[in-house]
């Protein structure tokens, strides 16, 4: 089987949606400069590229109508190169990658760009999003949860595992500290391309609206100020769920924040990117994906990662890096703990709680990161992992150089 190298790597800045940069940004624009951006650092030429595979976690309105396509043409690939956009939730990203991989590893594709892009603000938040015949009679009333809020899936793992209120917000504080520290010292810097756009702005006093250009050149959802205190003074922001009447734990400081963003990962057929003289970031190694109950759907990677290491020979001990999309941190922690996972070697720079999470994108950013930063660690093996909605997890697994 061919091996598969990841020789770029791409993203634009997350931006708070609706009160963000990007709020009025469109999916194909995000999308179409993070490719842009990808192949112009891995040196590839656009008319290369054979196909584009984006995962979005709610493919409709400005990230509809295969995004993926439409990004490729936008992005200035050849009218040969194809595009598919690809859902599965949280997952999608990472979804996107392994696709991709399992191309060029079985079907003789040498280049494949791969990736994720969101617009939560145009498109869950944009006052238009389809809940036209959302549910199937049938199926809710044998599997509700399938249709349960992601807050209280979340208020669900936090009450049926015990992990405390107080342990959500230290690990919270503990996301935004490294994230500030990350940004402070120029660490996301050579994974970020700035991208200049219009934003519209809404005054507070008189409710006008106006529209500014503006250019994103660095994650805005952070909160380097975050305290423990000001953490613990935050109310719980779940009401009236299907189990869950009242909601205990879960808070707007230790849950991901709503964001918009592309990133892209350029994948190459390993001994084409040789010939072309080029120095890979890493290679995809495995995947798994696993089902678990819908109302606990935060805890997916505890099942999808036992099962990624066993079909690979490997321990938890023997990874070097983590990243853990961090939905909430009640099933951060529940996860890293019942994993057995070195604290030290876990979302080093934090996660979604402080950077953002574009739910489509987010597979793909924790690829790149996990890339750059086990470089400069001298990391050897990662794995990205995420619960993802409905009830699975997934976990990939890569080798760094």
């Amino acid at each position: 089987m061919r091996e598969v190298a990841i020789v770029s790597t791409v993203r634009t800045p997350l931006a708070k949606s609706v009160r963000g940069s990007f709020n009025q940004t469109h999916g194909i624009t995000l999308a179409a400069h993070a490719l842009r951006n990808a192949m112009e650092r891995g040196s590839i030429d656009p008319e290369s590229v054979d196909d584009v595979i984006l995962g979005s976690g709610m493919p409709e309105g400005a990230t509809g109508f295969n995004v993926a396509r439409n990004a490729a043409v936008a992005a200035g690939c050849s009218v040969t190169t194809s595009g598919v956009t690809i859902n599965r939730y949280c997952s999608s990203g990472l979804q996107a990658i392994v696709m991709a991989a399992g191309r060029i590893a079985t079907e003789n594709v040498d280049v494949i760009a791969a990736g994720g892009v969101e617009s939560i603000s145009l498109v869950q938040l944009g006052g238009h999003m389809n809940m036209f015949h959302a549910t199937d009679t049938e199926l809710l009333a044998a599997k509700p949860a399938l249709w349960m809020s992601m807050i209280e899936t979340a208020e669900i793992v936090a009450e049926r595992y015990q992990v405390s209120r107080q342990a959500q917000d230290e690990y919270a504080l503990l996301s935004q500290q490294r994230t500030a520290q990350a940004q402070a010292s120029g660490i996301f810097d050579n994974e970020i391309v700035s991208l200049k756009t219009t934003m519209k702005v809404v005054d507070k006093e008189s409710g006008d609206e106006s529209l500014v250009e503006v250019t994103a050149t660095s994650d805005e959802c952070n909160r380097p100020e975050t305290t423990l205190e000001k953490l613990a003074g935050l109310n719980p922001v779940h009401k009236d769920g299907q189990q869950v009447k009242e909601g205990r734990y879960i808070t707007a400081g230790n849950a991901s924040q709503m964001s918009d963003g592309a990133s892209v990962c350029m994948l190459m057929e390993a001994s084409e990117a040789e010939r072309q003289g080029l120095e890979p970031l890493g290679a995809f190694r495995g995947f798994a994906v696993a089902g678990c109950e819908p109302d606990e759907m935060g805890i997916g990677p505890v099942f999808a990662v036992p099962k990624l290491l066993k079909a690979h020979g490997l321990s938890v001990s023997d990874i070097d890096l983590w990243e853990l999309n961090e939905a909430f941190a009640s099933q951060a922690l529940y996860c890293r703990d019942r994993l057995g996972i070195d604290p030290d070697k876990f979302n080093v720079n934090g996660g979604a709680i402080a950077i953002g999470h574009p739910y489509g994108m987010t597979g793909s950013r924790c690829v790149g990161h996990l890339l750059l930063e086990g470089e400069r660690r001298g990391a050897k093996l990662g794995v990205v992992t995420m619960c993802v909605g409905a009830g699975m997890g997934a976990a990939g697994l890569f080798e760094i150089y």
